[in-house]
């Protein structure tokens, strides 16, 4: 019953890392113009929006069985690959009208990555959670 429990979240968390992913690249790819805005820094936006895409990686990272490696080390993994993720949005930003390519916006993006890291080693021990 745990197996299926364990496939069933591995695949919805799955799911939504990729459907998060895509909304991401998509809402980045408009001009700023063409967005809403919610009142709050473009910084809080950055944050925001890479602590979930964090949140997200990271969980699918530690119930995919695939890569062990990756498992093991699913918090540095979650900041390097957001991170990565986080250089190509900002260089592919330069492409778009209206955005720009920033360090702060990177950097904001990082401390969302780096917070939703701590956000799920403190639930995982809260819930005395270990990944198999």
């Amino acid at each position: 019953m745990l197996k299926l429990f364990e496939e069933r979240n591995r695949k919805v968390i799955f799911t939504a890392l990729k459907i998060y992913w895509v909304l991401l690249f998509i809402a980045t790819s408009y001009p700023t113009s063409s967005l809403p805005t919610f009142g709050v820094g473009d910084k809080v936006e950055h944050m925001t929006a890479f602590f979930i895409l964090g949140v997200l990686l990271n969980l699918t990272l530690i119930f995919q069985s695939k890569y062990p490696r990756l498992k093991e080390k699913h918090s540095l993994y979650t900041i390097l690959l957001g991170s990565g993720y986080g250089i190509f949005d900002e260089v592919h930003q330069i492409f778009i009208p209206g955005r720009f390519c920033e360090f702060l916006d990177f950097a904001a993006d990082f401390t969302g990555l780096v917070l939703a890291v701590v956000f799920i080693i403190l639930l995982l021990k809260v819930n005395k959670f270990i990944p198999e």
